[in-house]
C-alpha cells in the first residue's frame, strides 16, 4: 500500500496514486450477503436492456423513432450500470477497494455525462410522444431518421461535454486529505472534498448545471403533457382518446421513475445530513439502479409490440432447438 488511510499527507495526483472506495461502514462481515441482491440486480439491468437493444435493432416493426430513443434510453441504462457495478461488486466480493486516480476520474466523467443524457433521452421521447399525438399526419416527415440522429447526438453532446469543465481539474488537483470516498464507485462531489486547493468553481458550476438540465428538462416534458393533454381532450372518440393517452403511459412511468429518484437523492444530500450514511447509500444505489432496473420492465409491460417481440424472440429460440 503506497499511502496511510488516516495520516493526512500532500499527494500529487498521479497515476501512482489511488483512493479507497468504501462499502457499507459496519456491515463489512455481510458484504458477501449485501452482494446477492446487488448481483441479481446487475444480471436484470443487463439482461433487459440487451434484450431491448436485440429486439429492436431486429424487429422491422420497431425501427421507428419511439423505439429508436428507446434503444438510446436503454444504452445509457446499460452503460450507467457497466459504469458503476464492477467497482460495487469488486467492493462487496473481493474487498478490491483500491482504484487508480485517472480510473476514478473517468469513472465519476461517465457516471455523471450519462446522468445527463439520460435526462435528455426522456426529454426526446416527450417530443416524441407529442408530435405523434398533437400532430400525427407528420409525424413521419418531422421525425425523420436524419432528424433522430441527430437529436440523439444533440442529447449527447450536452451530457457529455457539459461535464468536462468540473472533472479535468481532478486530474490536477493536490489532495491532502483521506484517500477514502464515501461510496464503492467515484463521485465529483466525493473527490473535491479531498482536494487541497480552491474548489470554488467545482462546488458552483454542478449545482447550476444540474439546476440548468434536470429543471429545464423536467420542466419542458411537463409543458409537452400539457399540450398532449389538450390535444387528446381535442378528439371526438373516447376509444382514440384512450388509445393515445396508452401511447404515453410507459414514457411517463419512465419519467417518474427517474425524476422522483433524482429529487429523493438531492433532498437527502440537501437536508438529510443528520441521517445516518447509510441512508445516503442506499439512495444512492436507488438512483443508480432502480431506473435501469425499472425502465425495461415498465416498457415490456406497457408496451404490444415490446411484448410481442419478446414473445417471438423466445419463440424462435425454442423452435430453433
Amino acid at each position: 500500500m503506497t499511502f496511510l488511510l488516516d495520516k493526512p499527507s500532500m499527494w500529487p495526483n498521479s497515476s501512482s496514486y489511488s483512493f479507497l472506495l468504501t462499502g457499507f461502514p459496519g456491515l463489512e462481515a455481510a458484504h458477501h450477503w449485501i452482494s446477492t441482491p446487488f448481483f441479481f440486480i446487475y444480471s436484470s439491468v443487463v439482461l433487459g436492456n440487451s434484450t431491448l437493444l436485440f429486439l429492436i435493432k431486429k424487429d422491422r416493426n420497431l425501427h421507428e423513432p419511439m423505439y429508436f430513443f428507446l434503444a438510446m434510453l436503454a444504452a445509457t441504462d446499460l452503460g450507467m450500470t457497466l459504469t458503476t457495478m464492477p467497482t460495487v461488486l469488486g467492493v462487496l466480493w473481493l474487498d478490491h477497494r483500491e482504484i487508480r486516480s485517472e480510473a476514478c476520474f473517468s469513472q465519476a466523467y461517465f457516471i455523471h455525462s450519462l446522468s445527463f443524457v439520460e435526462s435528455g433521452i426522456l426529454l426526446a421521447m416527450a417530443y416524441d410522444r407529442f408530435i405523434a399525438i398533437c400532430n400525427p399526419l407528420r409525424y413521419t416527415s418531422i421525425l425523420t431518421n436524419t432528424r433522430v440522429v441527430k437529436i440523439g447526438l444533440g442529447v449527447l453532446m450536452r451530457g457529455f461535454v457539459s461535464v468536462v469543465p468540473p472533472i479535468t481539474p481532478l486530474y490536477f488537483f493536490p489532495y491532502c486529505h483521506s484517500h477514502v470516498l464515501s461510496h464503492a464507485f467515484c463521485l465529483h462531489q466525493d473527490v473535491i472534498k479531498l482536494a487541497c486547493a480552491d474548489i470554488t468553481f467545482n462546488r458552483l458550476y454542478p449545482v447550476v448545471l444540474v439546476a440548468l438540465i434536470f429543471f429545464l428538462d423536467s420542466l419542458f416534458i411537463l409543458i409537452s403533457y400539457v399540450l398532449i393533454l389538450k390535444g387528446v381532450l381535442s378528439i371526438a372518440s373516447r376509444e382514440e382518446r384512450a388509445k393515445a393517452l396508452n401511447t404515453c403511459v410507459s414514457h411517463v412511468c419512465c419519467v417518474l421513475v427517474f425524476y422522483v429518484t433524482v429529487i429523493g437523492l438531492s433532498l437527502i444530500h440537501r437536508f438529510g445530513k443528520q441521517l445516518p450514511h447509510i441512508v445516503h447509500l442506499i439512495m444512492s444505489y436507488v438512483y443508480f439502479l432502480f431506473p435501469p432496473l425499472m425502465n425495461p420492465i415498465i416498457y415490456s409491460i406497457k408496451t404490444k409490440k415490446i411484448q410481442n417481440g419478446i414473445l417471438y424472440l423466445f419463440t424462435t429460440y425454442k423452435v430453433g432447438t
